[in-house]
Formats: C-alpha cells, structure tokens, sequence
C-alpha cells in the first residue's frame, strides 16, 4: 500500500509542478502584455538637455569657482541640436559634418554678428528600444564621460565662456549630444565693416587668450 501511494503522490507532485510552472509562464507572459511599452526616446530628448545643462553647471562651478555662469543660449540650443539630429540622421559621429558644416560655420551663418570663442563637446551612447532611454541615467553618463577626458572637462571648465546650449537627438539605437559654449571675449557683436567671416580652430579654449597676429572674427576649439 505504502509503494501505491508513494508512486500516486509522487505522480500528483510531479502534476502540481508541471501546472504551476505553467501557471508562472502564464503570468509572466500576461506581466510582459501587460508593462507599458518604454516613452518614445524623441519625446525625452528635450528633458535630457535640460538636466545635462544642470549638471554640467554644476560640475562647471565645483572645478572653476571663478568661472563665469552659462546662461541658456536658444540660438547656441538651436545649433547644437541641428549637430545632434545630422550625426542621428546620418550615423555618424564627428565635429564636422559630410558636407563640411561645424557648428561655428552654421552658427556664423545663422547669426552675421557673432564673434568670439564657441567650444563644443559631443557624446553619443549606444540604448535598448525595449528598454528605452533613463534621462538621469543617461545625462549622468554623458557628463561623466567628458569628465573622464582631460581635453572635453578643460572645454568645459574653461571659466571666460558665459553661454551655453546642448543639442540631443535619437536614432533607432543611439543618442546623440553637442553641448556648445561661448563667449564674446570682450569683443561685443560683429559690425558689418569687419573683416569677412574667418573661422581659426584652436587646439584649446585657453588659446583664444593669446593676441592673434591677424584679428579674426570666429574662433573654435574643437574636443
């Protein structure tokens, strides 16, 4: 009697297991039916800007106390964002674009009386679309991966700059950021009786600081 009872528990057991576990698959399936699919990326793209600006003033003042504050430039925010969208649209990751566009030539062009210094530091990260994008996450890396570059984190550090817009865009599988900063380095707005529009690159910001031979309108350091 005990072996016949022994093999019909050990079958029922055997049973009871099998309908639980195809009771949790069956939950887990209607969990994963059921979880709201992630936000479209693009819809986040505005709040990743935001906190990046937060956080990069924030590091800005913790390694340059004397540094000047970034205001929010639109103008600055507009070109970034037209750097960011190209690099996404067109997947690719560099300060100049196929057709040879920079940031300091869209914005020369976009605004005739600019002159002075624009500094920009770029990041792309690489996502999961069944994931989806973690704003403060992501802004945490980007910012952490110009801090860990000696060159991004002087760029940004660099205490005449008192303007500032960042630019992000999203593909399929990777966001794009351009952070722009900029100053006028005391030289006020370009008159139209100015030389003609010349862009000199500078290996770095503090560069800017040295009296060029030839007075130039727009400068950049590119990082």
């Amino acid at each position: 009697m005990r072996l016949v009872c022994s093999r019909s528990c050990n079958n029922m057991r055997s049973i009871a297991v099998a309908l639980l576990l195809l009771a949790c698959t069956g939950c887990a399936s209607i969990d994963e039916a059921l979880r709201p699919a992630p936000p479209d990326p693009k819809t986040l793209m505005p709040a990743l800007e935001l906190r990046i600006a937060v956080l990069i003033a924030d590091e800005r003042s913790r390694l340059a106390p004397d540094a000047k504050s970034l205001a929010i430039d639109p103008e600055l925010g507009q070109i970034a964002r037209q750097r960011a969208a190209d690099m996404a649209a067109k997947n690719y990751f560099a300060h100049t674009a196929p057709n040879g566009d920079t940031s300091a030539s869209l914005l020369m062009a976009e605004d005739a009386h600019f002159q002075g210094l624009l500094g920009e530091n770029m990041a792309a990260q690489h996502y999961s679309p069944a994931v989806g994008i973690d704003v403060e996450a992501f802004a945490r890396r980007f910012v952490a991966t110009w801090l860990a570059s000696g060159s991004h984190k002087e760029n940004l550090a660099f205490p005449g700059y008192n303007r500032t817009g960042v630019g992000a865009a999203v593909n399929g599988d990777t966001v794009y950021v351009t952070q722009l900063f900029a100053t006028d380095l005391g030289l006020g707005p370009h008159q139209d009786a100015s030389p003609r529009p010349v862009v000199t690159p500078l290996p770095n910001a503090k560069a800017a600081l040295v009296p060029p031979a030839v007075p130039q309108r727009g400068t950049q350091g590119a990082h």
